[in-house]
């Protein structure tokens, strides 16, 4: 079993990152995402604009930010579920975004929310129940602007 800090030693290695892309998340890969930052309290994963991820309006499409903003609170659930010394499913629930700003260049998400995830999964293997916790994520361009803000809702769930 891969533990937290080999996942997130994985997710800071630029070739192994692809590698488990390719054969986890695909899209992920073909759209250039990149976790560029990934510890125990939050992450960091960035998305390209170029002619794979733009839409016909001359801004990144809203699932491929969807995607990224996904990852930044995936990355730090994972990390933990993989790190449990039991089985934990995961899922994600619920998701709402707000677009502020046309994306036209590079976006980074980025969630400061990884306690909430830990003590999710660490109260679902103490007490057996699903545990539901909602994060936010927020992209932000080059410039500083805020683009979009997303919120999950993540499941976890002993097995």
């Amino acid at each position: 079993m891969v533990k937290t800090k080999d996942f997130r030693k994985l997710a800071n290695n630029a070739f192994r990152l692809k590698l488990f892309f390719i054969k986890h998340m695909p899209m992920g890969f073909l759209n250039g995402l990149r976790i560029i930052e990934l510890d125990e309290k939050h992450a960091s994963v960035s998305v390209p604009y170029n002619w794979l991820t733009k839409n016909p309006f001359h801004s990144t499409y809203f699932a491929v930010q969807s995607m990224a903003a996904e990852l930044s609170s995936g990355a730090m659930a994972i990390a933990e579920v993989m790190a449990a010394p039991k089985p934990v499913s995961m899922l994600v629930f619920d998701m709402t975004a707000k677009f502020t700003k046309k994306a036209r260049n590079k976006v980074i998400f980025t969630c400061n929310d990884g306690e909430a995830i830990s003590t999710a999964v660490k109260k679902t293997l103490e007490t057996g129940e699903g545990q539901t916790v909602t994060i936010t994520s927020v992209g932000v361009d080059r410039t500083g602007d805020k683009v979009s803000e997303f919120q999950f809702t993540w499941t976890f769930k002993a097995k």
